[in-house]
């Protein structure tokens, strides 16, 4: 993983931890759910969207740059809509 990706999986560590203490969930589970949807989506990124086109950019080192930084948007965004089911979910077990 490149070092962006890991100060993007820190950083979602956090942003759930925040999110569950804030909502009165169990933050422990909720940065363990958030990180590991993170790293799925991360794997997954990597093993199809840059396995596929890694052979277009191989010459150009800007290209090559962007390719592996789509892994990390992608978990990104799983861990968005992640933490918005949690928080759905958060939601209506309190009945709001």
């Amino acid at each position: 993983m490149l070092f962006l990706a890991k100060a993007a999986g820190v950083a979602i560590l956090v942003w759930f931890y925040i999110t569950a203490r804030n909502n009165a969930e169990p933050p422990i589970k909720w940065a363990v759910i958030g990180l590991i949807g993170y790293w799925i989506a991360w794997w997954v990124g990597k093993l199809t969207v840059v396995s596929a086109l890694a052979g277009m950019v191989a010459k150009s080192a800007t290209g090559t740059f962007l390719l592996l930084q789509v892994p990390a948007i992608i978990a990104v965004a799983a861990a968005f809509l992640i933490r918005k089911k949690l928080l759905a979910d958060a939601k209506k077990s309190t009945g709001q």
